[in-house]
C-alpha cells in the first residue's frame, strides 16, 4: 500500500497560513505547503485542477473518511468569482491499525483533484478560499490553509500530475467487476442500527479492509469487520447518531469503499438485501 496514515495521538490547536498560487506556495513550519495547481479547461467547459500538499518526512493527512481518528479536509470556497461548484476526485488512500483503531489518509505528497464547474464556461476561474485538515506525526494538529489561484479559460495543457492522481483512483463497481451488493439493516442496542453488506466481487488482494460512510455527517460508523467467502464478501458494522437521537438511514447515500492489496473499489449505493 503506497500511503499510510499513523492514527491521531495527541489534538493540539493550531491556525496556520500557506499561500497557495501556483508558483509560490509558503511553508509552515516544516510541516506541510500547499498549493492550487491550475490544470486545464475541458470540452465540455469544465476544468481540472488540483490541490497539491507536500507535507515533511514523517506527516500524515486524512483522507475523506478519516477513520476511527483523525480530521477530514473541508473547504470553503465562498471567496471565488465565477465558481458553479468543485467536486473532490480522491485517489486512493491507505490505513494503519494499531489496536483497535484504524486511520486512513495520505503521506509525502497528495495531489487531490478538484473537477470545477464555472458559472460562465467561456470565462477563467478565480479560486479564493480555505481548506481545514488535521496533520499528524507524534502529534497532530489541525491547519488552515488558504487556497488562491487563476484558473484560466485558455489552459489546454493536460498536467501529468493531475492525471496521475485521476488514475490513482478507486476502480466503480461496474470496473471492478462487483455482481451483486445488498445491505440488511437491523435494531441494535441503545439505540444504535446494525448493518451487514454483502458484495459479490472478485478478491481485491488480501490483506482487505471496508469503509462504509453514511452520507449523513451526524452519523458514526464503527470499523466494519470483514469476511471473504470465496467471491463473496460481508462487511458488518454499527451505527449511531453523534448526538444520541432516532434517525433514519437513506441506503441510496451508503458507500462503501474496498481497499485491497492489488486495488480499490468505490461501491455507491446500498439496496435492501
Amino acid at each position: 500500500m503506497r500511503h499510510i496514515l499513523m492514527p491521531l495521538l495527541t489534538a493540539l490547536g493550531l491556525g496556520a497560513l500557506a499561500a497557495a498560487a501556483p508558483a509560490a506556495a509558503q511553508t509552515t513550519d516544516a510541516v506541510t505547503s500547499a498549493r492550487v495547481l491550475p490544470g486545464w479547461r475541458m470540452a465540455d467547459g469544465t476544468h481540472m485542477a488540483a490541490v497539491e500538499l507536500r507535507l515533511a518526512p514523517g506527516w500524515k493527512t486524512y483522507w475523506r473518511a478519516p477513520g476511527d481518528l483523525g480530521i477530514p479536509p473541508r473547504f470553503d470556497w465562498r471567496g471565488s468569482d465565477n465558481l458553479a461548484g468543485v467536486d473532490i476526485r480522491w485517489p486512493t488512500p491507505g490505513l494503519i491499525q494499531q489496536g483497535g483503531d484504524v486511520a486512513i489518509g495520505y503521506h509525502d505528497v497528495l495531489v487531490l483533484p478538484l473537477h470545477v464547474l464555472a458559472r460562465d464556461a467561456g470565462a477563467g476561474v478565480t479560486l479564493k478560499g480555505t481548506v481545514d485538515l488535521g496533520v499528524c506525526r507524534d502529534v497532530c494538529m489541525p491547519l488552515t490553509l488558504a487556497l488562491n489561484a487563476d484558473l484560466p479559460a485558455d489552459a489546454a495543457a493536460r498536467d501529468g500530475r493531475i492525471a496521475a492522481a485521476l488514475a490513482d483512483r478507486p476502480l466503480t463497481a461496474a470496473e471492478a467487476g462487483v455482481r451483486a451488493v445488498s445491505c440488511t439493516v437491523s435494531p441494535g442496542k441503545n439505540g444504535q442500527l446494525n448493518l451487514r453488506a454483502v458484495v459479490t466481487l472478485p478478491p481485491t488482494g488480501a490483506p482487505e479492509t471496508a469503509i462504509i460512510e453514511a452520507g449523513d455527517p451526524n452519523l458514526w460508523i464503527a470499523q466494519p469487520s470483514l469476511q471473504r467467502r470465496g467471491d463473496t464478501l460481508i462487511a458488518e458494522t454499527r451505527l449511531s447518531h453523534g448526538q444520541g437521537r432516532a434517525f433514519a438511514l437513506d441506503r441510496s447515500k451508503l458507500r462503501l469503499t474496498i481497499l485491497g492489496a492489488r486495488q480499490a473499489v468505490d461501491i455507491q449505493g446500498c439496496p435492501a438485501g
